[in-house]
């Protein structure tokens, strides 16, 4: 990928990808501009089949994101106002790829957001998860509450989200908000490890597996991506779809003996 982007840094390993937040000097939080960019990124991925599993961490040993920095939009209640956060987290939802959240330090508001979303977290054991909006008058009506109650009950996803407790690596892992911890000198090997591991699962297989997750909260446009992603190519691939194209074509009545096939 030759995009050049200034809030993100895109690297490529053979089958891994790794998209690292790097915006150190604000605590890599995420503003309009890195939130386009995140999106830009994964969508170009899921043009392309070199990769097989993506990463996202941050830049630096202390933040992996500590939330989304509400300046620089128009004055306006419209689109062109609002953080444009939820493209990001949609693109994450909708790429086939499995994606991990590589937890390098804070993940704070918006960041803990973000590796919620993530498919997979592992994080290094200094690692600090918290949700602070209502104590800052912001708040994640949607993703972020949803897919956290998916993670750890509804009762323990109202307490994050009411009373902002300061979780650390460990008490995340325990409550099943991460999946993995490890040494703080050990996360990126550890990472690297992991998704390689991954990597080497059916491409399609994990591409199904993780759409038919996201048709769960997606509705329509999630069954769709299911139906339309994923088996109208090998459809149009079967001897019945052929026929019928052909017939309609042709303007006559197709041969049924081909269906089915």
């Amino acid at each position: 990928m030759s995009r050049h982007f200034e809030t993100i840094i895109y690297e490529e390993d053979g089958p891994v990808g790794t998209i690292t937040l790097n915006r150190p000097d604000n605590g890599n939080m995420f503003n309009e501009q890195m939130c386009h960019e995140i999106r830009d990124c994964l969508n170009d991925i899921r043009r392309e089949t070199r990769t097989r599993v993506i990463v996202i961490t941050g830049t630096g040993n202390k933040f992996f994101c500590i939330g989304g920095e509400k300046t620089g939009m128009e004055e306006t209640l419209l689109y062109a106002g609002v953080l444009p956060v939820l493209d990001m987290y949609e693109s994450i939802d909708r790429l086939q790829k499995p994606v991990i959240a590589s937890v390098n330090g804070f993940a704070v508001g918006g960041g803990n957001v973000l590796q919620v979303m993530c498919d997979l977290t592992i994080a290094k054991e200094s690692a600090v998860f918290r949700q602070v909006g209502p104590m800052m008058g912001s708040f994640d009506a949607g993703y972020g509450t949803w897919y956290l109650e998916d993670l750890v009950g509804k009762k323990k996803a109202k307490e994050i989200w009411f009373t902002n407790p300061k979780l650390s690596a460990a008490e995340a892992l325990a409550l099943g908000m991460i999946n993995k911890i490890v040494p703080d000198d050990q996360l990126a090997s550890a990472t690297k490890e992991w998704a390689l591991e991954i990597a080497e699962r059916g491409a399609f297989a994990l591409a199904a597996i993780k759409t038919a997750f996201h048709a769960r909260h997606g509705g329509v446009a999630g069954l769709s991506r299911m139906a339309h992603d994923l088996l109208l190519r090998q459809n149009l691939e079967t001897d019945e779809s052929k026929e019928l194209a052909e017939s309609f074509k042709e303007k006559r009545h197709p041969d049924t003996s081909k269906f089915g096939h």
